[in-house]
């Protein structure tokens, strides 16, 4: 497959949070996975089905990478499991490190085990902030630009600069 452009979000509650989006940019090339920009990282609050936990470390990493989506999804999965992540537990719950596939070039797909865009992509200014950051016209295919999405976004879902870039 040639190399395409692609966007994951990156996030962590527990234990040192910053160290462990620092390794996940690190051990991502170990899977294909070149990344060539970072957002800043944002401290954020949690959203979803379980909001009584600790603030998340969140940001967004611009990659490079021959990978499949599905072989993309497979690498992230693997640098969770390296760096701690249990498969299953509370959907939503706190959690060592998040790798999430967000964007792959204009790709649009759904399978049983992937859909992008991510499906949540455009909702949650956790993910929205830092994605701007890296490119503020990025496009979502299908759904539009980035910062219409951000500026329909309601109250709610504080993002806070928290440091800067994780390179």
């Amino acid at each position: 497959m040639p190399e395409q452009t692609g966007y994951l979000g990156l996030g962590s509650n527990e234990g040192d949070r910053r160290a462990q989006l620092e390794a996940a940019v690190r051990a991502l090339p170990e899977h294909g996975v070149v990344v060539i920009a970072s957002s800043s990282v944002y401290e954020t609050e949690p959203v979803g089905e379980v909001t009584e936990q600790r603030e998340f470390l969140n940001a967004a990493v611009r990659v490079r990478t021959g990978l499949g989506p599905e072989a993309l999804l497979d690498a992230c999965k693997a640098v969770e499991r390296a760096l701690g992540r249990v498969a299953g537990g509370i959907r939503h719950g706190p959690r060592p490190i998040d790798v999430d596939l967000l964007l792959l070039g204009g790709l649009e797909l759904r399978t049983e085990r992937l859909t992008l865009p991510h499906p949540e992509v455009l909702a949650r200014r956790f993910v929205l902030v830092p994605l701007l950051e890296l490119d503020h016209d990025l496009v979502v295919p299908g759904a539009g630009r980035l910062a219409d999405a951000l500026a329909a976004l309601g109250q709610g879902q504080a993002v806070r600069l928290a440091g800067p870039p994780l390179v």
